[in-house]
């Protein structure tokens, strides 16, 4: 009996690697050839499919479209799974511990990363890699785990008939010239508008930003060990958000759109946003040249620059398939086909430095030039903890901007307060 089970199981063996042998086939049960594309290990296993999760519902289309044209390439089938996007994390977390994760995953920020980072591949050795701009990076624990899709910045956008850089140059200047727009009342300085980040979720990044190390500072200010009150760019910021209060239109009566129009009408000469608000400014007929400059707080001279979504590989695969999704993501980044994907489909400010930028408005070159320069202070907001700009800042930036006697050090001690409450 002994030598019959063991026949039997010999016979199964052959029967599986003789299946393996001949390199699989797609969903309808056709055998694909072997390509040189297709990745083996030492064992002479071969991965003809990928998997790919990701957050950007947006542009799944595109996505599917590049994934088509990878595999007439290559022979590679790379196969997007579809996500709603409002619980993709969720999603992902639970497709991964129930080892049933993609290839290839993205992840919004250092925070998910770090929950993440037993699941992902680090990729610090691999030649592309070292095209992506300074600094932008998903890095844990000295390993890159994410490949940035593309890069964002906000700033003061500014009216350049309006505007010289020399008049936001550094925070006197910048003071000085909101005076002189409101003493002159042809038009605003500066507008905020009302809705969560717009109002205050964007603008509190600086004093976080500007400090040597912003996630530090987060840790301390969580652990008690510091508090905003009693530090400078914090004080200086309560300043510069009194300045902007005396000398602006109440933001708390201003929408989005409002604000866009506004300035888009010659109503104001600044708004603070990011190069998305020119998908809605292209839609009116400008007659003026609009730029992008760092808020000067402390005399900051940088623009506030981040990544919204990063590509990741998943480490809890074997080695074939893990080589076959860097293979992947190696060819979107280096070859003509991927970049035109990047730029054209996709729509992405590219945040590898081998990449042309090609034809971007003028917002989206500011924020394409500062990536690449290195010039850019971080994103500390996606740092923040989870739902405090909406549940807990704005609240207290509301009643800053409704009531002229909360002074801007009150408004730092309710943000101070607001900071425990979500991190408790």
């Amino acid at each position: 009996m002994k030598f019959l089970r063991s026949k039997m199981m010999y016979v199964c063996l052959v029967l599986v690697l003789a299946l393996a042998a001949c390199g699989g086939g797609d969903q309808a049960g056709e055998e694909t050839p072997p390509t040189d594309a297709d990745q083996e290990t030492d064992g002479g296993e071969t991965v003809d499919q990928i998997s790919i999760f990701q957050s950007k519902v947006e542009i799944t289309e595109e996505l599917e479209a590049l994934a088509k044209e990878y595999e007439e390439e290559t022979g590679v089938r790379v196969e997007v799974w579809g996500t709603t996007g409002d619980d993709y994390f969720q999603q992902l977390q639970i497709r991964l511990n129930s080892n049933q994760g993609p290839s290839i995953f993205s992840l919004r920020h250092l925070t998910e990363a770090m929950t993440l980072e037993p699941y992902t591949y680090d990729l610090s050795n691999e030649e592309f890699t070292n095209n992506i701009a300074p600094n932008m990076g998903l890095e844990v624990n000295d390993k890159l785990l994410g490949i940035p899709f593309g890069v964002e910045g906000f700033g003061l956008v500014y009216n350049k008939d309006m505007l010289d850089p020399s008049d936001v140059a550094d925070y006197d200047s910048f003071v000085e010239t909101l005076r002189r727009f409101d003493e002159e009342g042809d038009a605003a300085g500066l507008s905020l508008s009302r809705e969560a980040f717009f109002l205050i979720g964007h603008i509190s990044n600086y004093p976080f930003s500007i400090q040597d190390d912003p996630i530090d500072f987060m840790d301390q200010l969580t652990d008690g060990e510091v508090t905003m009150a009693d530090t400078e760019e914090f004080q200086a910021f309560g300043d510069m958000m009194e300045v902007i209060r005396a000398h602006s239109p109440n933001p708390m009566e201003v929408t989005y759109d409002s604000q866009v129009g506004d300035f888009a009408s010659g109503r104001t000469a600044m708004i603070h946003q990011g190069n998305w608000a020119y998908g809605m400014l292209s839609d009116y007929d400008l007659d003026f040249e609009v730029g992008m400059l760092p808020v000067p707080l402390m005399d900051n001279d940088k623009l506030a620059v981040g990544v919204g979504m990063n590509w990741s590989v998943n480490a809890d695969k074997d080695e074939a398939e893990i080589q076959a999704a860097i293979d992947f993501l190696d060819w979107m980044h280096t070859t003509e086909a991927g970049h035109r994907y990047i730029v054209e489909e996709f729509g992405a400010v590219p945040a590898l430095t081998n990449i042309e930028a090609g034809d971007l408005d003028p917002l989206s070159q500011a924020v394409y030039e500062a990536a690449s320069a290195g010039e850019t202070i971080p994103w500390s907001h996606t740092y923040y903890p989870t739902g405090m700009v909406v549940n807990d800042f704005t609240p207290a930036a509301q009643n800053f901007f409704i009531n002229n006697d909360f002074s801007g050090q009150e408004l730092i001690e309710a943000l101070d307060e607001a900071w425990h409450n979500a991190s408790r």
